[in-house]
């Protein structure tokens, strides 16, 4: 399957069930993945404002700023990212947070 093929896939999916958090997920990592960085943004803040306490989409739609030079709105989504991630005793996920905010320094 084609990348492109793949957010369509996803797209049509998300229409028929636009409150999927899971098929919104997984067309914002689609566009990503097809580099239609602006594309995902909202996708991204749709599954965070669904589930407060899911760390993955914070984590990417963080690393999603960085890529657009957005800094200060990456840094949100990384902070509280790095909450949840000690919150959940997710170790790894918390290393790599506490880095790319190192970085953003």
């Amino acid at each position: 399957m084609s990348e492109g093929r793949r957010s369509d896939t996803f797209a049509a999916l998300v229409a028929r069930q636009p409150d999927n958090e899971l098929f919104r997920f997984s067309l914002a990592q689609a566009f990503v993945a097809e580099h239609r960085y602006l594309d995902a943004v909202d996708h991204y803040k749709f599954c965070i404002q669904k589930k407060s306490d899911w760390m993955m989409p914070r984590i990417l739609l963080g690393k999603l700023y960085l890529e657009l030079g957005r800094g200060p709105e990456a840094r949100l989504q990384l902070q509280e990212a790095l909450r949840l991630a000690v919150d959940q005793q997710h170790e790894e996920p918390e290393r790599e947070l506490r880095a790319l905010l190192n970085e953003l320094k």
